[in-house]
């Protein structure tokens, strides 16, 4: 029997139809084109602390180069439940409530497909970070969008319980805030964990900017009020606290009947994290003196951005933690933000971000976010372009 056969990709229903290459790919590779200062993409230009290079070097050659536990390096769990209880009051077992994740994102995305089950609902507070609505889409869940207030970006409480259903899975809340900058307060706490107090609804705490809180404020981690720490999971990053955002590794704390629903994903999307890594970065924590100073460090860079941009008719909003600072541009042009930032990447020669692309419905406010995380040559040139606005 002969027949005709002609090369050709099966066609497929896309999981994600309404996804494409994201935002911070398309702003980075303009200003790359255009020689800009890419003050958008959130990375620092500037490497880590040398001894943390040295720890994981010293890892390699003593042999820490095969698989490490599936849930992390025991001596880096045990570092982890040291300095949580110590900077924030709870105690996690480090053997069954602490697992060492590839990267924040991934920590995300394996809690929603570990507790969102197909037509469970997930609050999520608008603006926000990007890969939340396509992680509770991927685990056949409904993302419910609360609008944080305008310019604040602080909660409406009472858009939150009315936000709220019988069919509500989890929240996900965000401290400090990416893209805002904005930060919560104990009280902000205090009055989540009351609200969710009869319910069962789960709280995903997305903490990778802990320690880049400004002005002496305090972080309000989950996992310091009782009542939210019993019920969430808490997520941070490595690569944010030591500058090696290309490591990819993060963290992630809950309970243990949370955690154990955790691992069970979490061992077959990575399985396990890189292992000198994890050594390194254990021996690394054993000196608190790299995240207690991370506060001043970025404090220092934000001030001198906004010093740089308090001569230009950028409007400049509030800026209480993470290593953002979002602007109004209102006085300089009538361009959407997107059109806007592809504007100051070509003709101004610095890329920034705009706020649009972390609301599934953008409300039109001509407001843009700047990455302070860079060294301060790379600071001065960008205020030196941005000084003709």
């Amino acid at each position: 029997m002969s027949f005709d056969a002609t090369a050709r990709t099966p066609a497929l229903r896309s999981r994600l139809p309404e996804v494409g290459t994201t935002i911070f790919s398309v702003m980075s590779a303009l200003a790359a084109k255009h020689g800009a200062v890419n003050l958008g993409q959130g990375f620092p230009d500037f490497d880590g602390d040398p001894k943390l290079m040295d720890a994981v070097a010293a890892a390699m050659r003593a042999g820490h180069n095969q698989y490490p536990p599936m849930p992390g390096v025991a001596a880096l769990r045990q570092r982890l439940a040291e300095k949580i209880e110590r900077l924030y009051g709870h105690r996690y077992d480090a053997e069954t409530e602490i697992t060492i994740t590839a990267g924040a994102t991934q920590g995300i995305l394996t809690a929603v497909l570990a507790l969102v089950h197909p037509g469970d609902e997930v609050v999520v507070f608008e603006p926000c970070y990007d890969s939340y609505g396509p992680a509770i889409t991927l685990a056949g869940g409904t993302v419910v969008r609360v609008p944080l207030e305008p310019r604040s970006f602080r909660i409406d409480f009472q858009r939150l319980r009315e936000a709220l259903s019988p069919r509500t899975r989890a929240v996900i809340v965000n401290t400090p805030h990416n893209p805002s900058g904005s930060v919560w307060s104990a009280a902000d706490r205090r009055a989540l964990a009351e609200l969710l107090a009869p319910t069962e609804v789960l709280v995903l705490a997305d903490e990778v900017y802990e320690h880049m809180v400004f002005d002496g404020q305090a972080h309000a981690s989950a996992s310091g009020d009782p009542l939210l720490a019993a019920r969430s999971l808490v997520i941070s990053s490595f690569g944010k606290t030591y500058h090696v955002t290309g490591w990819k590794v993060g963290h992630v704390a809950a309970p243990a009947p949370l955690m154990a629903e955790f691992r069970k994903v979490h061992q077959f999307n990575v399985f396990t994290v890189n292992t000198p890594m994890q050594h390194g970065l254990a021996a690394h924590l054993a000196d608190p003196a790299p995240y207690l100073g991370l506060p001043d460090f970025y404090q220092r860079k934000r001030d001198r951005f906004r010093a740089g941009l308090a001569g230009t008719r950028f409007e400049l909003l509030g800026c209480a933690g993470t290593y953002f600072q979002c602007v109004d541009y209102s006085r300089i042009s009538d361009l959407p933000d997107q059109a806007f930032c592809e504007w100051l990447t070509t003709e101004v020669g610095v890329a920034a971000i705009p706020l649009s692309a972390f609301y599934a419905r953008p409300p039109g406010q001509k407001v843009v976010r700047f990455c302070f995380a860079k060294t301060d040559t790379t600071l001065d040139e960008g205020l030196r372009r941005l000084a003709a606005l």
